[in-house]
């Protein structure tokens, strides 16, 4: 069975808003998945928009989980990115394409 861990590794933010300091407007993530000694992995950004005048929230008071729900609702497709890690672990083990030897060679 396989494990999938998503991650926020990098916040990019704005230095000064209106809104308020450190506004983040890009998130770096990583969904990994693990069965056994198989891994896969897909890594990416998520960019958000300045909202002027909307909910601001304090860097310090942001969340992984938080951020998370905010690339989900800002293009991430959660269940796809999810399924493309299954792949890549499902390939490691029943390959789709192998090389076996040569015939004619020892």
């Amino acid at each position: 069975m396989t494990t999938i861990t998503w991650t926020i590794s990098q916040l990019d933010c704005l230095p000064s808003t209106p809104e308020g300091p450190d506004y983040v407007v890009t998130a770096h993530w990583q969904c990994t998945g693990v069965d056994g000694e198989y891994t896969g992995s897909v890594y990416s950004t998520c960019s958000f928009s300045v909202v002027e005048g909307g909910t601001f929230v304090s860097y310090a008071d942001l969340t992984q989980d938080m951020i998370l729900d905010w690339c989900w609702a800002n293009g991430v497709d959660k269940d796809a990115t999810e399924a493309a890690v299954q792949t890549q672990i499902d390939n490691q083990i029943n390959p789709p394409i192998v090389s076996p030897k040569l015939p004619w060679s020892n």
